[in-house]
């Protein structure tokens, strides 16, 4: 099992984040958005070449891997009616950077679905399945997050974008579910169940995030919260995760010094690193409780 992180949560420069990654002694980093000395914020496949070569210089000098390549590709800044050129320009400026710095998963999306709409159009199912097909050609293995996308619009139709996507793995997301609506269930839709939609997928799931939220009726937005004490069930999914065998990443998103999709929301990098590495130390905690708990395995 890899413990590792987005790396953006830790700071928002490419420095930052290595140095949160080593203070928790960890070797692999879960990379999205980065900055570099003289150039500006972005996604990791869109960042210009020169930067990106920073970034690389820094990750290799610091014995750093790239676990998990976080794109916004078909992400919930986009819709169906967003060219799809934009996405597919977006895959091939992101496949030789994965390649070169050797990450195993991209996450994807698909695309954020209308206020009213409860089935994925064929035309979401289509381009997923050409995403997927060109990162699988390419030997990388695309895995779909559950947000506000058709794909997460319940577990329903999670298995629906995995079945017409053939060789589409899923990223679970802990806490996503809580302040997403059960498209599946009578209106007005409730939020979701984050462990009834951990049950459905689980045989899919090849990556998690680990973040922990409780819904606020009052802003009808979540507040989020430290590892296990929220309305993720965060505990109960990994510890079934683990007794299943699950040994591939746990990645945290904290969100509670900064929300990436929060355009207004302002952070320094010490606060965002100082919080990164509590609760990296919080859950690393948790999962020795866990498995201290698991029965023990009797060699043969």
């Amino acid at each position: 099992m890899i413990l590792t992180g987005i790396g953006d949560e830790a700071g928002n420069t490419i420095a930052a984040q290595i140095r949160a990654a080593q203070e928790l002694g960890w070797k692999h980093l879960e990379i999205r958005g980065v900055e570099v000395p003289g150039f500006p914020k972005a996604n990791f496949h869109d960042i210009p070449d020169k930067a990106f070569e920073v970034a690389l210089g820094q990750l290799v000098d610091a014995d750093i891997g790239v676990y998990c390549f976080g794109s916004t590709i078909m992400n919930w800044a986009k819709t169906v009616e967003t060219p799809f050129e934009v996405t597919l320009d977006e895959v091939t400026r992101c496949i030789p950077r994965m390649q070169r710095v050797g990450a195993k998963f991209v996450r994807i999306m698909s695309f954020k679905p209308g206020d009213a709409e409860e089935e994925i159009p064929a035309v979401v199912i289509e381009r997923v399945r050409e995403v997927t097909n060109r990162f699988l050609d390419a030997g990388i293995t695309p895995v779909h997050e559950n947000c506000m996308n058709y794909g997460g619009m319940s577990w329903q139709h999670a298995l629906q974008l995995l079945e017409k996507a053939p060789g589409l793995k899923w990223l679970f997301d802990t806490a996503n579910p809580v302040f997403n609506s059960d498209r599946m269930k009578p209106k007005p839709w409730p939020q979701q169940d984050p462990w009834e939609f951990w049950t459905n997928v689980r045989e899919h799931v090849v990556h998690i995030h680990v973040k922990d939220a409780t819904w606020n009726p009052a802003k009808k937005d979540a507040d989020y919260n430290w590892p296990g004490e929220g309305q993720g069930r965060v505990r109960d999914i990994l510890k079934d995760a683990l007794a299943r065998g699950f040994d591939a990443g746990i990645s945290i998103e904290p969100h509670m010094v900064v929300v990436f999709h929060d355009a207004g929301s302002k952070s320094n990098d010490d606060a965002m690193r100082a919080n990164f590495v509590d609760y990296g130390r919080r859950l690393a905690k948790m999962i020795d409780g866990i498995r201290a708990e698991l029965p023990k395995v009797q060699p043969v």
